[in-house]
């Protein structure tokens, strides 16, 4: 099974899960009559809702390359967590709203807090584990629509437990500003929760650079490099879904021949995938090296050498970035 469809398959599972759970919470409202149950249910049809975006998203994303889309469809997951993301930010004012509105001007009575307590908190242990599991798969799989998923799952158990607190003072004391008081209060961390949801989906959108997938790339590639490469540049990394698509310039002995330059490209995608999966597409550039290059080459059986070695210059994200070859200078 692909990564893709196995984050489908486990994508089914969550919006089942959800679909439950929002029943029982629908259930704890209509026990209880409170606005912090309410506010709390409206903000878990969004899981509800984005789950059946999310398949959706998952099954595009899961669809063969084809001429249309010779990257494949790996770029739908960004835009289904970027979507829930907005619907988690939307529902924050959703939230306050009803809030003020109990708190100032129409109030709720209340009526079996203690149904309800127990009810929602139910959900929350089981929101919690299922957005806990959906997050490692998420990582494990590189699908963004399932991190984003457990990460709202997750956000929307701290709010659950706010509720559960407020309504256990509630229960116990009868202030029933307490009510609208942690509605508020979750509300904003929701909103943090849906803001970095949102920014991490545009940043996939608008290909933004993973720096930390990058900085671990380099420091691979320079623990591991061979001496027939004076330097790695241009490197760069393009996240479609679950497929990682690099593409660099490698700088080898210009007088190689095609299949000795073929090998060592090959050398270079068996060390990428071999650390990061099989599921990397590289594009390798291979070229000639310069008399520059004598003086960082390592290469010790070469015979043009034209220039004497100086140092092996060692590789960064900035250098290996930069689209120049490598070269020993004060900087280095």
């Amino acid at each position: 099974m692909s990564l893709v469809k196995e984050s489908l398959s486990f994508q089914k599972k969550l919006t089942a899960i959800t679909a439950i759970l929002f029943l029982i919470k629908i259930v704890a409202w209509a026990f209880t009559h409170s606005v912090a149950i309410l506010t709390d249910t409206l903000e878990y049809t969004i899981n509800v809702v984005a789950g059946f975006i999310s398949l959706y998203s998952l099954y595009l994303s899961a669809q063969p390359k084809d001429e249309n889309h010779p990257y494949g469809h790996g770029k739908a997951e960004f835009v289904s967590a970027a979507f829930e993301g907005i619907m988690m930010v939307v529902s924050c004012f959703v939230i306050v709203y009803e809030a003020v509105n109990n708190l100032f001007f129409r109030p709720h009575s209340f009526h079996k807090l203690d149904y309800g307590i127990y009810l929602v908190a139910f959900t929350a242990v089981i929101n919690f584990i299922a957005g806990y599991y959906a997050i490692r798969k998420g990582k494990q799989n590189n699908t963004l629509t399932l991190v984003a998923t457990g990460k709202h799952m997750q956000s929307d158990t701290y709010g659950t437990l706010g509720i559960i607190a407020g309504l256990v003072i509630l229960y116990f004391t009868g202030y029933a500003w307490i009510d609208s008081f942690i509605s508020i209060v979750f509300a904003v961390l929701i909103f943090i929760a849906g803001y970095k949801v949102l920014r991490s989906s545009i940043a996939g959108i608008m290909d933004e650079a993973d720096k930390e997938l990058l900085d671990e790339v380099v420091k691979y590639l320079n623990e591991h490099r061979r001496a027939n490469w004076m330097d790695i540049h241009n490197l760069r990394i393009i996240k479609y879904g679950s497929i990682l698509h690099l593409d660099c310039h490698a700088t080898i002995p210009w007088y190689f021949n095609i299949n000795e330059g073929h090998e060592e490209v090959k050398a270079l995608e068996d060390m990428i995938r071999e650390n990061f999966g099989e599921h990397v597409e590289l594009f390798v550039h291979t070229d000639g090296c310069l008399p520059i290059s004598c003086a960082i080459c390592v290469k010790q059986d070469c015979t043009v050498r034209q220039e004497p070695f100086v140092r092996q210059v060692a590789w960064d994200v900035r250098n290996v970035s930069n689209n120049g070859k490598h070269m020993v200078t004060t900087e280095n």
